[in-house]
């Protein structure tokens, strides 16, 4: 009887890859679903949101909805790494890296705001952690889709 090499939860190196890629498209799906209620959420209930901006009225809720369409804009990479993040690796990593600029440009501006705009830095925090938890999670994703890609 032959030996076979086992990896990853003493499975055979197939069986590994399969749980790798399905744990990937779970931490993708999972960004994915919370950018896309993010997204929906900017673009139906404006109002709600525009004072966390220091924003009011028409043009609140308008720029608001802005973003709610580059939200929506945004996540087509992460769809397509969704659909199969093997194939479409490529896309996985466009999609890290718009999370690391989501964190990196969120933690500048949050950087350059004035003290006296307590609201807006709140808002610019959550931004923070909403992306930076994107971000890691795309990042244990690619490392999964980059690991069998290497094997």
């Amino acid at each position: 009887m032959g030996c076979t090499r086992t990896g990853l939860f003493g499975y055979n190196k197939s069986m590994n890859q399969k749980y790798s890629v399905w744990i990937a498209r779970l931490l993708i799906a999972a960004v994915t679903f919370f950018n896309l209620q993010a997204a929906i959420l900017f673009l139906i209930a404006p109002s709600r949101f525009a004072a966390g901006f220091e924003m009011s009225g028409a043009v609140g809720e308008a720029m608001v909805r802005g973003m709610g369409l580059l939200f929506l804009m945004w996540n087509i990479p992460y769809l397509v790494a969704l659909y199969d993040p093997l194939r479409y690796r490529v896309s996985l990593l466009e999609a890290l890296a718009m999370q690391f600029i989501g964190v990196a440009g969120e933690s500048i501006l949050l950087i350059s705001l004035p003290g006296e705009h307590p609201v807006i830095q709140q808002t610019v925090i959550r931004f923070i952690y909403f992306d930076g938890s994107g971000f890691v999670a795309l990042l244990i994703a690619a490392i999964l889709i980059l690991s069998i890609k290497r094997r």
